[in-house]
């Protein structure tokens, strides 16, 4: 789970996934290093094509960061919440995405056990945690956090794990949250 995927097309055993998948496998990766890295230090997550056992070649798949997102995430720290980000991509992916969105707090190649794990760890700290996901993987930890946040465009599963669901996936929407709260709170005590 999480690092690709294996099956037989036309009498070809293929794999597709991470460099975990083909080190499992025995399938050596050398002949690709640079290329895969340097798409992961521009924000792509690599997978390689393997075709019997022999590496074929490798695809980059990365998602665009949201032209609101940026936005978000400055109110947000303007608000004094600690932003952690946590992803399935691999490390230097992670890192180079979390350069570009300001986020020093950055995990990558986290399984779905390693985010409800680090969910666990901040609840242990004595930190309120919002946690904000989309897939499958984010679905345990999404259901631990005291604040679990879907995105509207994810998965059911996620939807149906969290408490709260953005229904534009626009992340914008947890800072205006906070605000709402924050004012309701204020308003409580006067």
């Amino acid at each position: 789970t999480g690092i690709g995927v294996r099956g037989v097309v036309n009498g070809k055993a293929l794999a597709l996934g991470n460099d975990d998948l083909m080190a499992q496998l025995g399938v050596p990766i050398e002949a690709l290093i640079v290329p895969a890295e340097t798409l992961r230090n521009q924000g792509a997550s690599v997978v390689h094509l393997a075709v019997d056992g022999r590496l074929a070649g490798l695809l980059a798949v990365s998602d665009p960061i949201k032209a609101s997102t940026p936005t978000a995430l400055k109110a947000l720290k303007q608000a004094n919440i600690h932003i952690v980000m946590a992803t399935g991509d691999g490390l230097s992916t992670a890192h180079s995405v979390g350069l570009r969105l300001g986020i020093d707090d950055v995990f990558g190649g986290v399984s779905p056990g390693d985010k409800l794990a680090l969910v666990e760890r901040m609840h242990d700290q004595g930190k309120v945690v919002a946690m904000a996901g989309d897939g499958i993987n984010d679905a345990p930890a999404l259901a631990k956090a005291d604040i679990g946040i879907a995105m509207g465009t994810g998965t059911d599963v996620a939807m149906n794990s969290a408490q709260i669901t953005l229904v534009k996936g626009d992340l914008r929407g947890i800072a205006y949250a906070h605000k709402l709260s924050a004012a309701t709170v204020r308003n409580m005590k006067q």
